[in-house]
């Protein structure tokens, strides 16, 4: 993740909960809050419900790479919490970037010049 890093704290992921905006959609839930830097930070929780460590790591791995290959089109400077849900664990790795992107345009914390590159 080149102009991103990984949200870590537990205090840092908390904060993002408790004043933060949230979107949904069937596979995935993003909180973001605007940070104060010109960088985003990336944070992704998969919890135990939806499977074992096997899977949690496998999802993990989709969402970041999701995140990785369309980083550009996102705006610097916010702090972003990525929650995968149950009907994650079943979906391949063009529905989690679906469903990555379309919650980055919920959010508008996308570029709108690259969204519309992206539909062509």
């Amino acid at each position: 993740m080149h102009f991103s890093e990984s949200l870590k704290k537990n205090s840092d992921f908390r904060k993002v909960y408790r004043e933060g905006k949230s979107y949904a959609n069937r596979l995935l839930v993003m909180y973001t809050l605007k940070n104060d830097s010109d960088r985003n930070r990336l944070g992704i929780s998969v919890s135990k419900k939806v499977g074992n460590s096997v899977v949690r790591h496998h999802i993990t791995r989709l969402v970041r790479e999701s995140y990785r290959l369309h980083e550009e089109m996102f705006h610097s400077g916010w702090d972003i919490v990525v929650i995968a849900r149950a009907g994650a664990k079943n979906a391949s790795y063009h529905e989690i970037e679906s469903a990555l992107l379309h919650l980055g345009n919920l959010q508008k914390i996308m570029n709108p010049e690259e969204k519309k590159m992206e539909s062509h």
